[in-house]
Parts: C-alpha cells; sequence; structure tokens
C-alpha cells in the first residue's frame, strides 16, 4: 500500500535522537510521504531540519497552532507571514480554535484565524483547521470566508454526521486518526456515513496513538493501522481506502 499522513509532527522533541529510525519504519509500513504542520516559531528550525534530511518525504507547512495564540500573537503571525512570502510550504497550518483547556484567548484565536485564512487565499494554499471543541466557531469563519479560493482539512475530525456535511459543503476534507481505533472514539457512527473522496488519513503524531498502541508515542507508522480500521468501517478494501486517501492528499497539497 502507498500511504500519505496528512498530518505528523515527526519533528517534535518526542522525537529527537531517531528521526532516522522514524521515516525508516513509516517507509517500510508503505508511508510515501509526511506532511509536517508547524506549532509555532519554537518548532520551526526542527521542522525544517527534518524536511532538509527527508526532503521527498516530509514536506512542511507554515502556521500558528490556535493553543499557542497568545497576547503576542500578532508577533507569531508577523513570522509566519514572513515566512510563506520567502519560500514554498504545502500549507497554512495548523491553524483554528482549540476550546479544550481554555477560553481565555478566544478573541485572539478567532483573529489568528481570519488572519491565516487571508494568507491561504494570497498564497493559493490550502490551509490546515484545528478544531477542538471548536467545530462552529471554526466553521463560521471558513463559511465567511468561503469564496471557492478556499480548501483545506479539518484536521482530526470526528464530528457528527451533520458537522461532516457541513465541511464537505465547503469543499473540505476531513482527517481521520487514531480516534478510529478507540474503542468508545465514536467513529463507528460516523464513517458508515462518509465517502473516502472527502477523507485524507494522519497520525497527528506524537499523539494519538492508534490501538493497540494507545497512549504510547505515536509515529506514522502506525498508519496502516487506521486505515484498516477505517476500511473496515466503512466496508472497503483496505486497498482502495489506501489508494483514494493518497489520491486526495496529492490533489489538495500538489494540485
Amino acid at each position: 500500500m502507498n500511504l500519505i499522513d496528512s498530518h505528523a509532527h515527526i519533528y517534535s522533541e518526542e522525537y529527537k535522537g531517531d528521526w532516522a529510525g522514524a521515516v525508516t519504519r513509516a517507509q517500510e509500513a508503505g508511508v510515501s510521504r509526511i506532511y509536517m504542520p508547524n506549532i509555532d516559531h519554537t518548532t520551526i528550525d526542527a521542522m525544517l531540519e527534518v524536511e532538509g534530511k527527508y526532503p521527498q518525504l516530509c514536506i512542511p507547512m507554515m502556521g500558528l497552532h490556535p493553543s499557542y495564540v497568545k497576547k503576542d500573537f500578532e508577533r507569531e503571525l508577523y513570522l509566519v507571514e514572513e515566512w510563506l512570502g520567502k519560500r514554498n510550504f504545502a500549507a497554512v497550518g495548523e491553524c483554528g480554535i482549540d476550546l479544550y483547556w481554555d477560553k481565555t484567548f478566544l478573541p485572539q484565536q478567532q483573529e489568528a484565524l481570519k488572519v491565516q485564512v487571508a494568507l491561504a487565499k494570497k498564497h493559493r494554499l490550502p490551509i490546515v483547521l484545528h478544531t477542538r471543541e471548536a467545530f462552529e466557531e471554526t466553521y463560521e469563519i471558513i463559511a465567511a470566508a468561503q469564496d471557492g479560493s478556499l480548501k483545506g482539512i479539518f484536521h482530526c475530525f470526528s464530528g457528527t454526521v451533520e458537522e461532516a456535511e457541513k465541511v464537505k459543503e465547503l469543499g473540505f476534507l476531513m482527517g481521520i486518526g487514531g480516534v478510529a481505533t478507540f474503542k468508545n472514539g465514536g467513529m463507528d457512527k460516523l464513517l458508515p456515513h462518509l465517502q473516502l473522496e472527502d477523507l485524507v488519513l494522519e497520525t497527528d503524531c506524537p499523539y494519538l496513538a492508534p490501538a493497540p498502541h494507545r497512549g504510547k508515542r505515536n509515529e506514522p507508522l502506525y498508519l496502516p493501522l487506521i486505515a484498516k480500521r477505517v476500511a473496515e468501517l466503512m466496508e472497503k478494501p483496505v486497498e482502495e481506502v489506501a489508494e483514494k486517501t493518497t489520491a486526495n492528499s496529492l490533489q489538495l497539497f500538489n494540485p
């Protein structure tokens, strides 16, 4: 199988000293490309270092993660804008709204998302969205900005069938990861109602390792476990899941 991990923080501290091992294991598992979302200014150097070592495999994005939007978020966004202007990236991201831990900076998160949506339009790039406990808040901003030019992924999607329909109507894809393998993840109620044309696969490593590795460090090596579970829940051959989600990723990031 040829698989693409559409969302992996393989440059993070959890892999320090093990980049080569993680990449080799991913390739042996059939993962041909890994898209790396940025977090903030502190992660750029490591992300670009991994790209430099594996330029055909590890592809960077540029953005500001909503959990790292604080009072000085404008300074972070200037840096994002500067980087987008001086070299190529696969997407703007990850960005969005996260209300899981704290709602203090919701106005700043909303403003930061609007700025990054504008940057995605300016550079004609897809946008990768983080929507933890904030689907409606994120959706409202994207829907208001959608003029036919926006495209991207609602990363780590585990919403309702109704929310999935809203994502599809926007022309966006849904990123499906390790939650699909969780016993009480709820994806057994969602995935049978979705179409492969609307999905991409992701690990979000080092987080959200799929069963039976839940609670351990995640890595792209485990992407076939996610593909297998998606295939089971959608009653499709796993080869078809791999082929279609890979094609979806390539079409989005490399039109």
